[in-house]
């Protein structure tokens, strides 16, 4: 009974990390090009652009620590430089997590040319291989739009 039980704990021990070495994604995949549309019912999240805005966000280089892509928002932003913040990746802030649990989360500012300033930028990646894009500006010209990305 003995050896019976020991190769059922064996078993159970090989599903697991299988289980979980196919959950995880290799964030190289994640490279290439991404559109979505604004989500958000809450008049909150819709600050600042045209409700019917969509986005679209290249991914031209990806590791753990850092990511720079291109973003494009309609109306709004036009090939805007993504390059995350070092300093977000090496602080408390590059493991930030919210509903959905994304796999990483990336902080940028980027350029919006409508005189209101930079905007914050978060990129998530998420393990169902799907991206969200937060842009958030406070002052005059606030922004606030979430883009549910996923690959072109």
């Amino acid at each position: 009974m003995g050896c019976y039980r020991d190769t059922v704990r064996w078993a159970t021990f090989v599903v697991a990390i299988a289980i979980a070495a196919g959950a995880c994604n290799d964030l190289r995949d994640f490279r290439g090009d991404w559109q979505g549309a604004r989500v958000g019912d809450a008049p909150v999240v819709r600050v600042g652009a045209p409700t019917s805005t969509s986005a679209s966000f290249s991914v031209e280089e990806l590791d753990a620590n850092r990511l720079v892509g291109t973003l494009t928002v309609d109306s709004l932003i036009t090939d805007a430089q993504f390059v995350s913040l070092q300093g977000a990746e090496a602080d408390a802030l590059a493991s930030m997590t919210f509903a959905g649990s994304p796999l990483r989360v990336f902080l940028s500012f980027v350029s919006v040319p409508d005189g209101g300033g930079d905007a914050l930028v978060l990129v998530a990646l998420f393990d169902d291989h799907r991206i969200e894009v937060r842009i958030l500006r406070g002052g005059t010209a606030p922004l606030y739009a979430i883009f549910a990305m996923t690959e072109s």
